[in-house]
Protein backbone atom coordinates (compact mmCIF):
# COMPACT_ATOMS: atom_id res chain seq x y z
CA UNK A 1 0.00 0.00 0.00
CA UNK A 2 1.23 3.35 -0.78
CA UNK A 3 1.85 6.42 1.62
CA UNK A 4 -0.54 8.02 0.18
CA UNK A 5 -2.99 6.08 0.18
CA UNK A 6 -2.47 5.17 3.84
CA UNK A 7 -2.59 9.36 4.36
CA UNK A 8 -6.12 9.13 2.55
CA UNK A 9 -7.25 6.29 4.84
CA UNK A 10 -5.67 8.07 7.64
CA UNK A 11 -7.78 11.28 6.83
CA UNK A 12 -10.93 9.51 5.89
CA UNK A 13 -10.27 8.17 9.64
CA UNK A 14 -10.49 11.43 10.98
CA UNK A 15 -13.31 13.05 9.17
CA UNK A 16 -15.75 9.97 10.21
CA UNK A 17 -14.34 10.03 13.60
CA UNK A 18 -15.16 14.31 13.91
CA UNK A 19 -18.67 13.86 12.14
CA UNK A 20 -19.34 11.13 14.35
CA UNK A 21 -18.23 13.54 17.40
CA UNK A 22 -20.45 16.14 16.26
CA UNK A 23 -23.71 14.06 15.96
CA UNK A 24 -23.18 13.18 19.66
CA UNK A 25 -25.21 15.30 22.29
CA UNK A 26 -23.84 18.50 23.27
CA UNK A 27 -22.13 19.22 26.29
CA UNK A 28 -22.92 21.22 29.03
CA UNK A 29 -19.69 22.63 30.02
CA UNK A 30 -19.18 24.56 33.37
CA UNK A 31 -19.38 28.07 31.51
CA UNK A 32 -22.66 27.87 30.07
CA UNK A 33 -24.25 26.76 33.29
CA UNK A 34 -26.32 29.38 35.14
CA UNK A 35 -24.67 28.79 38.61
CA UNK A 36 -27.24 29.30 41.30
CA UNK A 37 -30.03 27.68 39.28
CA UNK A 38 -27.39 24.77 39.05
CA UNK A 39 -26.83 24.45 42.65
CA UNK A 40 -30.76 24.91 44.13
CA UNK A 41 -31.87 22.43 41.39
CA UNK A 42 -29.25 20.49 42.53
CA UNK A 43 -29.82 20.29 45.84
CA UNK A 44 -33.31 19.94 45.26
CA UNK A 45 -33.34 16.92 43.19
CA UNK A 46 -30.54 14.58 44.53
CA UNK A 47 -32.12 14.99 47.87
CA UNK A 48 -35.01 13.33 46.81
CA UNK A 49 -32.78 10.12 45.04
CA UNK A 50 -30.70 10.08 47.98
CA UNK A 51 -33.90 9.29 49.98
CA UNK A 52 -34.91 6.63 47.80
CA UNK A 53 -31.53 4.89 47.77
CA UNK A 54 -30.77 5.38 51.35
CA UNK A 55 -32.24 2.17 52.74
CA UNK A 56 -29.98 -0.08 50.44
CA UNK A 57 -27.02 1.80 51.81
CA UNK A 58 -28.08 1.09 55.51
CA UNK A 59 -28.49 -2.69 54.88
CA UNK A 60 -25.08 -2.16 53.24
CA UNK A 61 -23.54 -1.24 56.27
CA UNK A 62 -25.39 -3.57 58.83
CA UNK A 63 -23.37 -6.13 56.75
CA UNK A 64 -20.38 -4.85 56.47
CA UNK A 65 -20.20 -4.04 60.51
CA UNK A 66 -21.87 -7.13 61.83
CA UNK A 67 -19.59 -9.97 62.50
CA UNK A 68 -21.60 -12.87 61.96
CA UNK A 69 -22.45 -13.43 57.90
CA UNK A 70 -26.26 -12.98 56.83
CA UNK A 71 -27.95 -12.35 53.74
CA UNK A 72 -29.25 -8.96 52.52
CA UNK A 73 -32.55 -10.50 52.56
CA UNK A 74 -32.53 -11.62 56.19
CA UNK A 75 -30.26 -8.15 57.43
CA UNK A 76 -33.29 -6.45 55.63
CA UNK A 77 -36.15 -8.20 57.52
CA UNK A 78 -34.39 -7.55 60.54
CA UNK A 79 -34.37 -4.24 60.35
CA UNK A 80 -37.81 -4.16 59.40
CA UNK A 81 -39.08 -6.33 62.11
CA UNK A 82 -37.04 -4.43 64.85
CA UNK A 83 -37.33 -0.96 64.20
CA UNK A 84 -39.97 -0.49 61.41
CA UNK A 85 -39.86 1.51 57.96
CA UNK A 86 -37.72 4.09 60.07
CA UNK A 87 -35.10 1.67 60.73
CA UNK A 88 -34.20 2.26 56.60
CA UNK A 89 -33.80 5.78 57.45
CA UNK A 90 -31.80 6.25 60.49
CA UNK A 91 -28.85 9.14 60.35
CA UNK A 92 -30.65 10.31 56.77
CA UNK A 93 -31.66 13.68 58.50
CA UNK A 94 -27.79 14.20 59.11
CA UNK A 95 -26.97 12.49 55.63
CA UNK A 96 -28.97 15.07 53.80
CA UNK A 97 -27.94 17.83 56.28
CA UNK A 98 -24.68 16.93 54.02
CA UNK A 99 -25.87 16.32 51.35
CA UNK A 100 -26.54 19.76 49.57
CA UNK A 101 -22.73 21.46 50.88
CA UNK A 102 -21.09 18.08 49.12
CA UNK A 103 -22.58 17.49 46.29
CA UNK A 104 -22.25 21.88 45.62
CA UNK A 105 -18.20 20.83 46.10
CA UNK A 106 -18.80 17.56 44.02
CA UNK A 107 -20.70 19.15 41.52
CA UNK A 108 -18.37 22.61 41.11
CA UNK A 109 -15.26 20.34 41.58
CA UNK A 110 -16.54 18.04 38.98
CA UNK A 111 -17.28 20.47 36.48
CA UNK A 112 -14.73 23.43 36.53
CA UNK A 113 -12.01 20.54 36.29
CA UNK A 114 -13.57 18.77 33.60
CA UNK A 115 -13.46 22.34 31.38
CA UNK A 116 -10.29 23.51 32.29
CA UNK A 117 -8.44 20.64 31.86
CA UNK A 118 -10.29 19.30 28.48
CA UNK A 119 -9.84 22.93 27.31
CA UNK A 120 -5.94 22.51 27.62
CA UNK A 121 -5.70 18.73 26.37
CA UNK A 122 -7.14 20.13 23.13
CA UNK A 123 -4.90 22.56 22.71
CA UNK A 124 -2.03 20.63 23.47
CA UNK A 125 -3.15 18.27 20.42
CA UNK A 126 -4.76 15.65 22.34
CA UNK A 127 -7.27 13.83 20.69
CA UNK A 128 -11.34 14.36 21.68
CA UNK A 129 -12.06 11.38 22.19
CA UNK A 130 -9.25 11.29 24.85
CA UNK A 131 -9.37 14.95 26.15
CA UNK A 132 -12.69 13.86 27.14
CA UNK A 133 -11.70 10.72 28.79
CA UNK A 134 -8.63 12.69 30.38
CA UNK A 135 -10.66 15.20 31.86
CA UNK A 136 -13.70 12.77 33.18
CA UNK A 137 -10.86 11.11 34.93
CA UNK A 138 -9.27 14.57 36.13
CA UNK A 139 -12.84 15.76 37.08
CA UNK A 140 -13.71 12.86 38.80
CA UNK A 141 -10.47 12.94 41.20
CA UNK A 142 -10.39 17.00 41.96
CA UNK A 143 -14.86 15.94 42.87
CA UNK A 144 -14.12 13.22 45.14
CA UNK A 145 -11.30 15.20 47.28
CA UNK A 146 -13.30 18.15 47.46
CA UNK A 147 -16.42 15.96 48.60
CA UNK A 148 -14.81 13.73 51.00
CA UNK A 149 -13.86 17.05 53.24
CA UNK A 150 -17.53 17.26 53.98
CA UNK A 151 -18.71 13.91 53.35
CA UNK A 152 -16.72 11.74 55.75
CA UNK A 153 -17.72 13.66 58.87
CA UNK A 154 -21.09 13.30 57.69
CA UNK A 155 -20.79 9.18 57.08
CA UNK A 156 -19.08 8.41 59.82
CA UNK A 157 -22.39 10.54 61.83
CA UNK A 158 -24.95 8.52 60.13
CA UNK A 159 -23.30 5.30 59.87
CA UNK A 160 -23.86 5.19 63.63
CA UNK A 161 -26.83 5.91 63.52
CA UNK A 162 -27.61 3.76 60.87
CA UNK A 163 -26.06 0.68 63.20
CA UNK A 164 -27.73 1.59 66.20
CA UNK A 165 -30.67 -0.25 67.52
CA UNK A 166 -34.11 0.81 69.54
CA UNK A 167 -32.16 -1.41 72.36
CA UNK A 168 -28.97 0.06 71.83
CA UNK A 169 -29.62 3.67 71.28
CA UNK A 170 -26.24 5.59 72.13
CA UNK A 171 -27.34 8.95 69.80
CA UNK A 172 -30.59 10.84 70.35
CA UNK A 173 -30.04 12.50 66.60
CA UNK A 174 -27.11 13.46 64.30
CA UNK A 175 -26.31 16.98 66.40
CA UNK A 176 -25.69 14.66 69.58
CA UNK A 177 -23.87 11.79 67.59
CA UNK A 178 -21.34 15.15 66.25
CA UNK A 179 -21.03 16.38 70.15
CA UNK A 180 -20.58 12.77 71.71
CA UNK A 181 -17.99 11.99 68.74
CA UNK A 182 -15.93 15.24 69.38
CA UNK A 183 -15.94 14.84 72.75
CA UNK A 184 -14.68 11.74 73.05
CA UNK A 185 -12.02 11.68 69.84
CA UNK A 186 -12.20 15.13 68.53
CA UNK A 187 -12.20 16.36 65.26
CA UNK A 188 -9.69 13.80 64.17
CA UNK A 189 -13.09 11.04 65.45
CA UNK A 190 -15.30 12.97 62.86
CA UNK A 191 -12.55 12.76 60.22
CA UNK A 192 -11.62 8.73 60.67
CA UNK A 193 -11.39 6.83 57.52
CA UNK A 194 -10.75 10.13 55.94
CA UNK A 195 -6.95 9.06 54.06
CA UNK A 196 -8.78 5.33 52.96
CA UNK A 197 -12.13 7.19 51.77
CA UNK A 198 -9.64 9.50 49.19
CA UNK A 199 -7.77 6.17 48.40
CA UNK A 200 -11.27 4.78 47.93
CA UNK A 201 -12.98 7.64 45.53
CA UNK A 202 -10.37 9.59 44.24
CA UNK A 203 -9.10 6.43 41.57
CA UNK A 204 -12.89 5.32 41.78
CA UNK A 205 -14.18 8.47 40.51
CA UNK A 206 -11.24 8.68 38.32
CA UNK A 207 -12.18 5.62 36.67
CA UNK A 208 -15.98 5.77 37.03
CA UNK A 209 -15.93 9.11 34.70
CA UNK A 210 -13.51 8.04 32.05
CA UNK A 211 -15.71 4.39 31.73
CA UNK A 212 -18.89 6.25 31.44
CA UNK A 213 -17.67 8.80 29.07
CA UNK A 214 -16.05 5.70 26.49
CA UNK A 215 -19.13 3.82 27.29
CA UNK A 216 -21.36 6.51 26.02
CA UNK A 217 -19.18 6.73 23.02
CA UNK A 218 -19.61 2.81 22.45
CA UNK A 219 -23.23 2.55 23.46
CA UNK A 220 -24.10 5.62 20.79
CA UNK A 221 -21.76 3.76 18.19
CA UNK A 222 -23.87 0.64 17.94
CA UNK A 223 -27.45 2.42 18.43
CA UNK A 224 -26.73 5.04 15.87
CA UNK A 225 -25.76 8.58 16.85
CA UNK A 226 -28.62 10.29 14.72
CA UNK A 227 -30.88 8.47 17.72
CA UNK A 228 -29.45 11.01 20.30
CA UNK A 229 -31.87 13.92 19.30
CA UNK A 230 -34.80 11.43 20.74
CA UNK A 231 -34.75 12.66 24.50
CA UNK A 232 -35.62 9.13 25.93
CA UNK A 233 -32.83 7.68 24.30
CA UNK A 234 -30.41 9.90 25.53
CA UNK A 235 -31.76 8.76 29.07
CA UNK A 236 -31.69 5.42 28.17
CA UNK A 237 -28.17 5.57 26.69
CA UNK A 238 -26.81 7.83 29.62
CA UNK A 239 -28.11 5.38 32.49
CA UNK A 240 -26.77 2.16 30.97
CA UNK A 241 -23.47 3.92 30.77
CA UNK A 242 -23.40 5.16 33.99
CA UNK A 243 -25.11 1.63 35.62
CA UNK A 244 -21.84 -0.14 34.13
CA UNK A 245 -19.46 2.39 35.10
CA UNK A 246 -21.30 2.01 38.76
CA UNK A 247 -21.56 -1.67 39.14
CA UNK A 248 -17.86 -1.74 37.88
CA UNK A 249 -16.82 0.52 40.38
CA UNK A 250 -18.29 -1.11 43.50
CA UNK A 251 -17.24 -4.33 42.64
CA UNK A 252 -13.54 -2.95 42.48
CA UNK A 253 -13.61 -0.74 45.40
CA UNK A 254 -15.58 -2.92 47.78
CA UNK A 255 -12.88 -4.09 50.48
CA UNK A 256 -11.11 -0.57 50.70
CA UNK A 257 -15.31 0.49 51.65
CA UNK A 258 -15.50 -2.20 53.75
CA UNK A 259 -12.65 -1.80 55.99
CA UNK A 260 -13.49 2.36 55.57
CA UNK A 261 -17.04 1.74 57.17
CA UNK A 262 -15.71 -0.61 59.92
CA UNK A 263 -13.32 2.50 61.06
CA UNK A 264 -16.03 4.51 60.56
CA UNK A 265 -18.39 2.75 63.15
CA UNK A 266 -16.58 1.16 65.42
CA UNK A 267 -16.91 2.69 68.63
CA UNK A 268 -13.93 3.77 70.95
CA UNK A 269 -14.30 5.25 74.90
CA UNK A 270 -11.60 7.58 73.49
CA UNK A 271 -8.31 5.61 74.79
CA UNK A 272 -5.48 5.97 71.87
CA UNK A 273 -5.20 1.86 72.18
CA UNK A 274 -8.86 1.30 71.72
CA UNK A 275 -8.76 3.10 68.20
CA UNK A 276 -9.19 0.84 65.07
CA UNK A 277 -6.86 1.39 62.94
CA UNK A 278 -5.95 0.21 58.87
CA UNK A 279 -4.38 -2.65 60.39
CA UNK A 280 -6.44 -4.05 63.30
CA UNK A 281 -9.37 -3.46 61.08
CA UNK A 282 -8.39 -5.98 58.22
CA UNK A 283 -6.63 -8.23 60.54
CA UNK A 284 -10.29 -8.73 62.22
CA UNK A 285 -11.98 -8.84 59.27
CA UNK A 286 -10.13 -11.61 58.05
CA UNK A 287 -10.02 -13.41 61.10
CA UNK A 288 -13.80 -13.16 61.09
CA UNK A 289 -14.35 -14.46 57.54
CA UNK A 290 -11.21 -14.52 55.19
CA UNK A 291 -11.11 -12.22 52.36
CA UNK A 292 -14.89 -13.08 51.56
CA UNK A 293 -15.90 -10.90 54.69
CA UNK A 294 -14.18 -7.71 52.64
CA UNK A 295 -17.27 -7.98 50.59
CA UNK A 296 -20.20 -8.29 52.70
CA UNK A 297 -22.27 -6.43 51.45
CA UNK A 298 -21.71 -6.52 47.59
CA UNK A 299 -24.74 -7.34 46.76
CA UNK A 300 -26.94 -4.48 48.06
CA UNK A 301 -23.87 -1.97 47.42
CA UNK A 302 -23.67 -3.02 44.03
CA UNK A 303 -27.33 -3.10 43.42
CA UNK A 304 -27.59 0.21 44.71
CA UNK A 305 -24.26 2.11 43.29
CA UNK A 306 -25.30 0.58 39.70
CA UNK A 307 -28.92 2.24 40.54
CA UNK A 308 -27.21 5.03 41.69
CA UNK A 309 -25.27 5.78 39.24
CA UNK A 310 -27.61 5.75 36.85
CA UNK A 311 -30.50 7.70 38.52
CA UNK A 312 -27.42 10.38 39.42
CA UNK A 313 -26.35 10.63 36.09
CA UNK A 314 -29.58 11.06 33.94
CA UNK A 315 -30.64 13.34 36.63
CA UNK A 316 -27.44 14.94 36.28
CA UNK A 317 -27.41 15.94 33.09
CA UNK A 318 -30.99 16.42 33.19
CA UNK A 319 -30.08 19.23 35.87
CA UNK A 320 -27.73 20.72 33.24
CA UNK A 321 -29.54 21.42 30.88
CA UNK A 322 -32.58 23.03 32.98
CA UNK A 323 -29.49 24.89 34.45
CA UNK A 324 -28.10 26.03 30.78
CA UNK A 325 -28.10 29.74 29.65
CA UNK A 326 -30.14 31.05 27.38
CA UNK A 327 -29.20 30.33 24.52
CA UNK A 328 -25.75 28.56 25.17
CA UNK A 329 -27.28 24.87 23.78
CA UNK A 330 -28.13 26.49 20.09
Amino acid sequence: MSFGVVDMDEEGGAAAAADEIRRLPAEVNWEMLDKSRFFVLGAALFSGVSAALYPAVVVKTHLQVAPPPQAATATAAAILRRDGLRGFYRGFGASLAGTVPARALYMAALEATKSSVGSAAVRLGVSEPAATAAASAAGGVSAAIAAQVVWTPVDVISQRLMVQTSSTCRYRGGVDAFKKILLADGVRGLYRGFGLSIVTYAPSNAVWWASYAMAQRFIWRVVGAERSESYPSLMAVQGASAALAGGASALVTMPLDTVKTRIQVMETDGAAAARPTLKSTVRGLLKEGGWAACYRGLGPRWGSMSLSAATMVTTYEFLKRLSAKEGSLD
